[in-house]
């Protein structure tokens, strides 16, 4: 019962005089009823019988093993709030960076959100269901903000430790959603957040291309995928070729591909 007891007090804390009082009330109602359905054994659908259930004593939540950083699309933090309160709109983020460094905490990160919809990296599909989504307000056509850069990494460090997410998998919605999603956009200072362990990044000092090198299947080792590979080397090009909007394969992109590929495997 102790997983029941959690789920019943993961509400988001000094919100009650909020504007979005009402929709923490929805928060708080599926939440229970989610914790309604943990209770049931075997669930009420089950074929199985109650006398066939044995209850494991060794269970837990499952744990985010992605990070998932998008930009918003939008013109302000309050438009991106209403639009994750919003019943109608299906999606949500786990967080929101607003451009003052001031940040939005919507769901418990144990929990799904949705908001990278399709998606696949590397062998992983449905990135809904193993990570956790964090949404930066830019419309895609600005610089992000130092107040937004710093509070984005304070946030990392903390989801990194509590996690323990390996440093691979810091991620773009580009990077598991090509050709369908462009964000965060080419503005993002990734090289700055591989600094800082948030995500790998390449060095091609004295970096050889072997004979024969494969660039479409060293962006697939990295993770892309690419099933579209116009789609695969654009999303390639936002997160680490951002001064390139040509969808090809250039030999400089091949030694960056190559000291990536390694990293990766």
């Amino acid at each position: 019962m102790k997983v029941f007891r959690f789920l019943l007090i993961i509400v988001l804390a000094g919100c009650a005089s909020s504007p979005y009082r009402q929709t923490n009330k929805v928060y708080k109602k599926k939440v229970k009823d989610y914790a309604k359905l943990l209770r049931q054994y075997p669930l009420q659908d089950s074929a199985l019988s109650t006398s066939n259930f044995v209850g494991t004593t060794n269970l837990s939540m499952r744990r985010p093993n992605f990070v998932v950083i998008h930009h918003t699309a939008q013109n302000s933090c309050d438009q991106t709030l209403k639009t994750f309160t919003l019943p109608r709109t299906a999606v949500s983020a786990h967080y929101v960076i607003c451009r003052d460094g001031n940040v939005f905490h919507m769901l418990n990160d144990l929990l799904r959100a949705h908001h990278a919809g399709v998606s696949k990296w590397g062998n992983n599909v449905d990135l809904n269901s193993s990570s956790i989504g964090i949404e930066i307000d830019n419309n895609g056509f600005e610089p992000f903000t130092e107040a937004q850069i710093n509070s984005l990494l304070q946030l990392l460090d903390r989801l990194k430790k509590t996690w323990s997410i390996p440093e691979a998998n810091f991620i773009g919605h580009a990077d598991v959603a090509p050709g369908r999603k462009v964000d965060p956009s080419r503005y993002f200072p990734w090289k700055q957040l591989a600094d800082r362990g948030f995500g790998l990044w390449y060095d091609t000092t004295n970096v050889k291309i072997p004979v024969g090198f494969n660039a479409m299947q060293a962006l697939r080792v990295i993770g892309y995928n690419i099933k579209d590979s116009v789609a695969a080397i654009q999303s390639f090009k936002i997160h680490f070729v951002q001064n390139d909007s040509l969808y090809q394969i250039t030999e400089a992109d091949k030694k960056i591909l190559f000291d990536l590929s390694n990293k990766y495997q």
